[in-house]
Formats: structure tokens, C-alpha cells, sequence
């Protein structure tokens, strides 16, 4: 069994910065990729930034220069750093890993950004 606890989540004004953990517990086997997704009220999920094995990052192009994957092997833990958060960022956000063929998700946290 694999457990993705994610946090610092949380609300900040437009402009602010925000940066999201998820560590990973349990059966840490040969991770593939790393990840972070998003979901918005009403809309579908979608990828935010992913970052392989092999460190080659990706990024949708709505958060590209602001947005920051990053990774701790040693931790099993992938971070992400929000600047320059805009209110269209407001979403639960997940962490995804990919351990060989399986996938992992997060429970997901809540980042708002308002004024």
C-alpha cells in the first residue's frame, strides 16, 4: 500500500505565493513520475506539472513561469511552488505518482486566491 499525504494548501490574495507538499508512505517502489493535478468547481481535473524519473518536467501552459515542481528522492516527497497565484488558480489540488504500471493520488487540498 502506498499513502500521498499532501499539505499547504490554504487561501491567499492575488499575487501571493503558495507552496504545496505531498509525501509518500508505505510501498515506495521504482516511482515513475510525479505529479501535481487540479480541479476547479465544475470543471474536469487537469494537469497542472509532472516531473519524470529522469527530472523532465511539464508544465500546462497556464502556470508555466510560475509554477515549480519539484522533488526530494530521499524524502519520496514533490513539491510545489505557486507564485504569482491568480484567482482562475483556485482549485483542490492532488499529487499523483506513478510506481511502476500504478497510480496514486492524494486526497487533495484547497488553495483559494481572493482579494
Amino acid at each position: 500500500q502506498v499513502q500521498l499525504v499532501e499539505s499547504g494548501g490554504g487561501s491567499v490574495q492575488p499575487g501571493g505565493s503558495l507552496r504545496l507538499s505531498c509525501a509518500a508512505s508505505g510501498k515506495i517502489f521504482s516511482i515513475n513520475a510525479m505529479g501535481w493535478y487540479r480541479q476547479a468547481p465544475g470543471k474536469q481535473r487537469e494537469l497542472v506539472a509532472t516531473q519524470t524519473n529522469s527530472g523532465s518536467t511539464n508544465y500546462a501552459d497556464s502556470v508555466k513561469g510560475r509554477f515549480t515542481i519539484s522533488r526530494d528522492n530521499a524524502k519520496n516527497t514533490v513539491y510545489l511552488q505557486m507564485n504569482s497565484l491568480k484567482p482562475e488558480d483556485t482549485a483542490v489540488y492532488y499529487c499523483r505518482f506513478v510506481l511502476r504500471s500504478f497510480e496514486f493520488w492524494g486526497q487533495g487540498t484547497q488553495v483559494t486566491v481572493s482579494s
